[in-house]
């Protein structure tokens, strides 16, 4: 995209691991007019447009605004876009990895994973204590903006029920890159522990590829055979990827 602003002042320096120093600008100072009109452009630009309005590294800096007031945050936007790869990808990192970049400390890190619970907690509303199977589009939504850009498997298990109503949504194990440990009896037994009829089985693929792989499926046959010895049904098993979700009800395997 071809640059619209042109700076006659050279931007702040961003300081390794650490986010701009309180003295940057003398107390009381204005920011300087190139980083003022420049904000101000940008938030214009977005509250007449919309995020559809600004690019990915734009709407990364209205959230940096706020974390690091003193200072140009644009080339910081551009640094986090070029090593996660999109907006989603930043808020979604770990805050261990966002720290290892030039210029992120614990303000940026909490602004980042402010945004992020933000955007999970407003698809979660839109699913929690409401029939799933006719909101189906909305959990979909919601599993996608929980799991897609996680870098490592999360296994997750929301449960309903006897209206098929979500009751739960609860994170069952954590793992790798590409693998995540799930215990068939555990799933069942806090489905009876909150009087659970109904289950939807939610994991993601780091990888980004959600095709099912063998142990996905006979993991997914185990839990709904124990499920169905005690009247729970297994009503699916969604895999998550980068851009897509598969089902594996859908799929022909349950």
């Amino acid at each position: 995209m071809m640059e619209t602003d042109r700076f006659d002042e050279a931007a702040l320096p961003l300081l390794g691991g650490q986010d701009a120093p309180p003295a940057v600008l003398e107390p009381g100072a204005r920011l300087p007019s190139y980083i003022r009109d420049h904000r101000a452009r940008l938030r214009a630009r977005f509250m007449a447009g919309g995020p559809d309005a600004v690019p990915d590294y734009e709407l990364l800096e209205l959230v940096l605004f706020r974390a690091i007031p003193r200072q140009d945050v644009k080339p910081l936007a551009r640094s986090l876009i070029e090593r996660f790869g999109d907006f989603n990808r930043v808020i979604s990192a770990p805050p261990a990895r966002l720290g290892d970049v030039a210029g992120v400390g614990e303000a940026v890190i909490v602004e980042l994973k402010l945004i992020e619970a933000a955007a999970q907690r407003l698809a979660r509303a839109r699913v929690i204590n409401r029939p799933v199977l006719s909101s189906w589009q909305a959990l979909i939504d919601y599993c996608q903006t929980a799991l897609a850009h996680r870098e490592t498997e999360e296994f997750r298990v929301l449960y309903l029920d006897r209206k098929n109503v979500l009751i739960a949504d609860e994170a069952q194990a954590r793992g790798t890159v590409d693998h995540v440990p799930v215990y068939p009896r555990e799933v069942v037994k806090r489905a009876l522990e909150i009087n659970a009829s109904a289950l939807i089985l939610v994991h993601n693929h780091p990888s980004g590829d959600p095709t099912p792989s063998a142990a996905d499926i006979e993991m997914t046959l185990r839990i709904r055979d124990a499920a169905e010895v005690l009247g729970i049904v297994l009503h699916d098993h969604l895999i998550i990827g980068k851009a897509r979700e598969v089902s594996l009800k859908a799929g022909g395997y349950l």
